[in-house]
């Protein structure tokens, strides 16, 4: 038995030396690695086209997200989305958007990409950035009439924006 795995691993590693990168898969193309290069920095970098209001927001947070959140984004079996405020300094801090996240864009990130539960990323970007806006409304953020798009989104003030050291590295001239 001994002496069939030692020969099992040497015709694996023969195989493995013998094997060349150009003979695995297809390069990947810039418009195929478009697709996938979706990040946003804190500064908006990244933001697609499109904008959202809070009024639409909310319309699409009941379609697809209270079933996890609750109505109000305080409820349900999932993180509440809304409070906390006062409460990082506490034995028992509640992380919310208006109470931990520093830079709005990072919600519109996570939203754009994990959301909703049972079908990440399938939120339109004009979906995206009016729920981006409603849990910043349900947060006293910002007003009701705000309407987002990728101008506005980075002027937003976090209330928590000071509470992280950062490490985005400054971009280029």
């Amino acid at each position: 038995m001994f002496i069939f795995k030692c020969g099992t691993l040497m015709l694996c590693a023969l195989v493995a030396t013998t094997v060349h990168a150009e003979d695995i898969g297809t390069p990947i193309s810039n418009s195929d690695l478009s697709s996938w290069d979706i990040s946003i920095g804190p500064d908006g970098d990244g933001l697609p086209q499109g904008s959202g209001t809070v009024a639409g927001g909310a319309t699409v947070f009941m379609q697809q997200c209270a079933a996890c959140h609750g109505a109000t984004g305080t409820e349900g079996p999932a993180d509440p989305l809304v409070g906390g405020h006062g409460t990082l300094t506490s034995d028992a801090p509640v992380k919310t958007v208006g109470s931990y996240w520093p830079h709005a864009t990072t919600l519109f990130d996570y939203v754009r990409r994990a959301m909703p539960y049972f079908s990440p990323g399938s939120l339109e970007d004009d979906d995206v950035y009016a729920v981006t806006a409603y849990l910043l409304n349900l947060n006293d953020i910002v007003d009701d009439g705000v309407e987002l798009d990728a101008q506005s989104l980075p002027l937003v003030q976090m209330p928590n924006r000071d509470g992280f050291v950062s490490w985005w590295p400054d971009k280029p001239e």
